[in-house]
């Protein structure tokens, strides 16, 4: 199967969010890329938007917890060294850095106060 011309390998789901999206290609190096190492393994595509062969988008990883997929979304996961989705983050907030506990904290004020 030729990865290059960006045949679907499947369709990539978020368990949170229901994105849905074909993949064509999942691991840490994206295909017509020289250089590049992704920090995780990872769900990815070509970039429709873009005629760039080495252009891609990455559209999510599984939970290092818990194994769910969940896509790069701020409102469905963080990278924080692994790939982490946003509810075993707030099962164990107090074992991510003060920094990121403070802007999970400053996000949930922000949107209680647009849902009001």
């Amino acid at each position: 199967m030729d990865l290059n011309e960006g045949s679907a390998l499947g369709v990539f789901r978020c368990k949170l969010c229901e994105l849905s999206s074909p993949y064509t290609f999942y691991g840490q190096k994206p295909p017509n890329t020289r250089a590049i190492v992704l920090l995780e393994e990872c769900y990815g595509m070509k970039d429709p938007f873009s005629p760039d062969r080495e252009k891609f988008l990455v559209l999510g990883s599984k939970c290092s917890l818990c194994s769910k997929t969940v896509c790069v979304g701020a409102d469905c996961s963080l990278f924080y060294t692994k790939r982490f989705c946003l509810p075993c983050v707030r099962d164990h907030i107090h074992q991510f850095p003060e920094q990121i506990q403070a802007e999970l904290a400053k996000k949930k004020n922000t949107q209680k106060t647009s849902s009001s």
